[in-house]
This record gives C-alpha cells, sequence and structure tokens, in this order.
C-alpha cells in the first residue's frame, strides 16, 4: 500500500531538515537521480508485489496466510524500524545508511528473486523491509542535505513528479514481467537500479549528518519491532490456529504487554522515537487517527483487490496492473489542486469531502460482480477512490504540519508516516480474517447447495485458506469443475463484498473524526499561511 500511494508527509520531511552540503545545480542533478532512482526502487517493488501475489499462491503453492506474510514481513519491519532509520542517517552519515539501506535491498531483492520456496520468500521480504527503512528516509534527507532552501521547492516537485510515475508505470511493469518473464524477475530489476544508484551516490551526493541528534532510541525501537511483530503474528496466523490456540493467546497477550511497556518506555525516554507529547495536540491526534482510519480502509482493500481481479475475473497481471492507473493518475494529477484548497477553506473540510467520496469508491466495489467489461465494472470504483484520496492526501499533509511548532515539522512528519504504514499493515492481518472467515462459511453454503459428493466437498474445504487459488479437482468432469469454480468465485465476492463494506466504514469514521478534531484551529490563518508557503516552494 504505502508504495501505492505516497505517505502525506514525506514533503514535511525533506523540507524540515537543514541544509549541511549544499550542491551545484550540475551535481544536483545527479543527486535527485540517486534519490528519484532509490525511491522508485523501493515503489517498484511494493507494486509489483500486490500483482504478484496470484502468481506467488499458484507458483508456490502457497495459502492466503503465507501471501499476507510476503506483504506483512516487509510492511512489518519498515514501520517498526522507520524512525530509527531516518536517525540512523543523521547520526551516522546520511550517505553512508542510504547506501547500507540500497546494499541491504538489493542483496534482499536477490534473494527473493531466487526464493526456493514460500518461507525463504517471506524471509527475504523481511530483510527488503529492514534495507527500505534505511533507504526511504535516508533519500529524503539526503534532498534535504544537498538543496538550499530556495531549491529545494523545484527539487521536491521533480522528485514528487517523477515517483509518482514511476509508481504508475510499476504495477503495468510488473505485470508484463509476471506474465512474459516470472515473477521472479520483479525482483531481479531491483538489482540493476540499485547498481546505478550507488555508483551515483559515491560520485555526486556529499556525506553529512546532525551531530546533535542525541542519543538514538534503540530500546524504543526494539520494543516497537517486536510488540508490533507479536501483534501480527498473532492476528495472522489466528487464522490457521484459531483464536483459541494457546500459542496464539500467548503470544497476543505478550504483545498487548510489549507495547504498553514501548509507550512507557517512551513516556520517559530522553530521545523517544515516538514523542508522546505531540498527541497533546487535539488536532495532531486528531489527524493521526483519521490517517490510520484512511489508510487502513485502503490497505485492506489494495491487498484483495488484485486477488480479485487475476482470480476470480481472469485478468492477465499486466492487465490487473493497468486497473489500477486511474486511482494513481488522479493522485498524482490532483494532488497540488487539492492543496490549493486548503488556502481557500482550510484543512477540515476537504478532509471531511475526502473521506467521504472514498466511502463511495469502496461501496462501488461492493458491488462487483464476475464478469463484465473493466470500463463498466472497476473504472468506476477505482477512479472514484483515487479522487477521494487525491483530495485527501494534502490537506492531511498540512494539518500535521501545521498542528506543531515549526521545529517539531521533521519529527510530526516521520510520526506520520509511521503510523500510516502501521495502518495498512494491520488492516491486512484483521481483514485477512475477516476473509477467511467469510469465504469458508459461504464456501460451505455454496457446496451444500450443489450437492456435491462429501469427499469433495470436505477436500475444497479443508483447502479454505488458499481463498480463490483453491485448484479444480482434475479427476471430477467438466460439468462439476464448473460448478466447484462458480462456488469459489461467489464464495470470495462474499467476503470481497464484506471487506469492501467495512473499508467504507473505516473511511467514513475517518471523514468522522476529521469533524470531530479538526476545529477552527485547523482552518486558521496560521495553518493556511502554512500552507501558502508550503506552495509558494513548491513552485519556485
Amino acid at each position: 500500500m504505502w508504495a501505492v500511494v505516497q505517505e502525506p508527509c514525506d514533503r514535511n520531511i525533506i523540507e524540515s531538515k537543514p541544509v549541511s552540503t549544499p550542491c551545484s545545480k550540475s551535481v544536483g542533478r545527479w543527486v535527485l537521480t540517486a534519490t528519484i532512482l532509490a525511491s522508485s526502487m523501493a515503489f517498484i517493488d511494493g507494486t509489483v508485489v500486490n500483482v504478484a501475489l496470484p502468481a506467488l499462491q499458484s507458483g508456490m503453492n502457497a495459502t492466503v496466510v503465507d501471501v499476507q506474510w510476503v506483504i506483512e514481513a516487509y510492511s512489518l519491519l519498515l514501520s517498526a524500524l522507520l524512525l530509527i532509520g531516518g536517525a540512523l542517517g543523521d547520526h551516522y552519515g546520511r550517505r553512508r545508511v542510504f547506501l547500507i539501506g540500497i546494499g541491504l535491498f538489493a542483496a534482499a531483492s536477490g534473494a527473493c528473486g531466487c526464493a526456493a520456496n514460500i518461507h525463504q520468500l517471506i524471509a527475504a521480504r523481511g530483510f527488503q523491509g529492514v534495507g527500505a527503512a534505511l533507504l526511504v528516509p535516508g533519500s529524503l534527507a539526503i534532498i534535504s542535505s544537498s538543496f538550499r532552501p530556495e531549491e529545494r521547492g523545484r527539487a521536491i516537485g521533480i522528485w514528487s513528479g517523477t515517483t509518482a510515475i514511476t509508481t504508475a508505470l510499476g504495477p503495468l511493469l510488473g505485470g508484463w514481467l509476471i506474465e512474459h518473464i516470472s515473477w521472479r524477475a520483479a525482483f531481479f530489476i531491483n538489482l540493476p537500479l540499485a547498481l546505478g544508484v550507488v555508483f551515483l551516490a559515491l560520485r555526486y551526493v556529499e556525506e553529512s549528518s546532525d551531530t546533535n541528534t542525541g542519543q538514538l532510541d534503540w530500546w524504543g525501537s526494539l520494543l516497537a519491532s517486536i510488540g508490533l511483530g507479536a501483534l501480527i503474528y498473532g492476528l495472522v496466523e489466528s487464522s490457521r490456529f484459531g483464536f483459541a490456540n494457546p500459542l496464539i493467546i500467548t503470544i497476543l497477550v505478550a504483545a498487548l504487554v510489549i507495547i504498553v511497556v514501548f509507550l512507557l518506555f517512551e513516556a520517559r525516554a530522553p530521545n523517544p522515537i515516538l514523542p508522546l507529547p505531540l498527541f497533546r495536540s487535539r488536532i495532531f491526534a486528531g489527524a493521526n487517527l483519521l490517517t490510520f482510519l484512511l489508510y487502513a480502509s485502503l490497505g485492506g482493500a489494495l491487498f484483495f483487490l488484485p486477488l480479485n481481479l487475476i482470480q476470480v475475473q481472469h485478468y492477465s497481471a499486466a492487465a490487473a496492473g493497468a486497473a489500477m492507473l486511474p486511482f494513481i493518475l488522479i493522485i498524482s494529477l490532483l494532488s497540488r489542486w487539492s492543496g490549493s484548497i486548503v488556502t481557500k477553506h482550510g484543512a477540515k473540510l476537504p478532509l471531511i469531502i475526502g473521506p467521504s467520496i472514498a466511502v463511495l469508491g469502496y461501496l462501488l466495489l461492493a458491488w462487483s460482480d464476475v464478469g463484465g467489461v473493466y470500463w463498466n465494472t472497476f473504472f468506476l470504483p477505482i477512479t472514484v477512490l483515487g479522487l477521494g484520496m487525491a483530495i485527501s492526501v494534502a490537506p492531511l499533509t498540512t494539518t500535521v504540519m501545521g498542528s506543531v511548532a515549526e521545529n517539531r515539522v521533521g519529527v510530526a512528519s516521520g510520526v506520520n508516516n509511521a503510523v500510516a504504514r502501521t495502518a495498512g499493515l494491520i488492516a491486512i492481518a484483521v481483514l485477512g480474517i475477516v476473509m477467511l472467515h467469510l469465504f469458508d462459511r459461504q464456501l460451505g453454503r455454496q457446496l451444500a447447495e450443489s450437492k456435491l459428493p462429501k469427499t469433495v466437498a470436505e477436500s475444497l474445504l479443508a483447502q479454505h485458506i488458499k481463498l480463490a487459488a483453491i485448484p479444480l479437482p482434475q479427476s471430477e468432469s467438466w460439468q462439476t469443475q464448473q460448478v466447484i469454480r462458480h462456488a469459489i468465485q461467489e464464495s470470495f465476492l462474499f467476503g470481497f463484498r464484506a471487506i469492501s463494506v467495512i473499508c467504507a466504514l473505516l473511511a467514513a469514521l475517518a471523514a468522522a473524526s476529521a469533524w470531530t478534531f479538526l476545529g477552527a484551529a485547523s482552518s486558521s490563518a496560521a495553518l493556511r499561511n502554512r500552507q501558502a508557503i508550503v506552495e509558494q516552494n513548491s513552485l519556485t
């Protein structure tokens, strides 16, 4: 999810950092090229993986829980280590940590492409997440340290626009590679990109650091990683073992205890990765609640949509990638326009309207059925969903930026990005449980109504954890296989519609949180002036 739409505060992180090693215009072009390639590598990988999930299921005989972990292993370590990753660059050298991130990401990408089974792939994806946690904030920090304030606006515009294009092309490229070569090629493509980034960084990027960063919050990062990891493991694996399993109960209880300990530790830490005093601001707390709800709905929907398109609607991988183009292009083209709304009407109104439009998009997705032309089925809901997100992202950035003191903007932005990524992480785990439960129940009904032999029905139900990737029994007649195919498709759509409605409810709650928490302060002249400064810089 994170790779499909950039998080709300990436621009704030760039703008908030001090300039330490300003570069010339000729060198600046290569610095931008290196950061764009690095960001694009991460973005393309993320969008490719979603489209590759059905191929992974069939190619590795994986369950839906397995492919959940392909996403979750990456997102978990990225979310947990993102804040400490940025601090490492400030402390030990931004170029050094950036290059380490590139190396880890490239090595892990090669391991993903060479994985012999799903478990090796999941492990390699986890290492990719560690690399990305160093690479992503490193890209932003290098732009911050390399361009003077009067040049940053233009640099940010080029970086944002180019990475948006690569994000849009990612699903198309990934789908083509999966369809014509292999899903492995979608990971191997990172290797030449990484080599190019390393060459450019070593040649053109000057080393920079901030000696005033203070002590790194290693314990906070460790507690966050273990607590969040235990929570996600318990939720995801409950689909396999059940919530009543003693191991699952123990892990979930331990996760909650560790998360509480993490919060208590952060309240006393001298330089915490999660500064809790920021949440004393009603607007900052409300904006992060809105972020969590809105990005949870998006992460859940975008996990199951490719499975629907490829396994149920029988789209090719390339066509499934192309299906998301309206969503990405609308966000890319309208984000600047939606940002200008804040200067006229404040942030509260668009943060009510945007999620409300997203509600409509999710409800339109819930109407989907098997078959039909793309333009009459998925084009409208995907377009409406993109419009809702486009209206929301820029005002959300402005709200977070205006809710804290000037010297806390970078920290607040990092926290908000971590909240957005964690939201998608938790949503996939929780909605996966819902989907498997509904699919299992509906498949049982469908098979009972079809009056299939008991042995056949029991065999199919035993494989419910594969969802729509359940193989058709080759020993049965063609007519029986069609009956089974119909039962599987209808059962998946039953769960997908429910997931879409839940995502609509989450988006509605996001709009309600904007109504409740974002009062007059979020529409004040000070906030509008802050947005005007951002817009002026971006046009420089």
